[in-house]
């Protein structure tokens, strides 16, 4: 196995006792994100409603990478919780509090309390692209064929 990428962490004033990010797992490609909401004052997400969750965390990541905020399955399925924008990025130069904005497309409002699993983090290369205008494209086997075109 490779070393680890070290990467820079704060944990801000809201997010102090709780463990930083971990994998759950030992492959498993995504960290686990905590709520750094108030102990005394649980956040609640009516069915429809969406709401930013901090995490009390702030990261300096490498340049040439990025960080993703995906959904974690578990919530999605049993509770209809999601991540709104998912996956969300983080760039390279951003050093703000990540935030995870969270959906409940459940029937029930759910409670949010300290230090729950919200969403997971996975941390990938990034590769910065250049367009290079053209006539006309190379052809492919799949050509335009679009949503649904290789099959269901």
């Amino acid at each position: 196995m490779t070393e680890p990428l070290r990467i820079a962490v704060t944990q801000l004033p809201h997010g102090q006792g709780l463990p930083l990010p971990a994998y759950q797992t030992e492959h498993a490609a995504g960290l686990d994100l905590l709520a750094a909401v108030p102990e005394d004052k649980p956040l609640a997400i009516a069915p429809g409603e969406r709401a930013l969750v901090p995490t009390g965390l702030a990261i300096a990541l490498p340049a040439g990478y990025e960080a993703q905020v995906r959904p974690r399955s578990g919530l999605a399925v049993k509770h209809g919780v999601t991540v709104l924008n998912a996956p969300g990025t983080i760039d390279a130069d951003y050093r703000g509090e990540i935030g995870v904005p969270l959906i409940n497309h459940g029937r029930e409002t759910f409670v949010i309390r300290r230090g729950e699993r919200i969403a997971q983090m996975v941390v990938a290369p990034v590769v910065q692209i250049a367009f290079e205008p053209v006539a006309e494209l190379p052809m492919s086997a799949r050509g335009a064929g679009g949503f649904g075109s290789t099959g269901r």
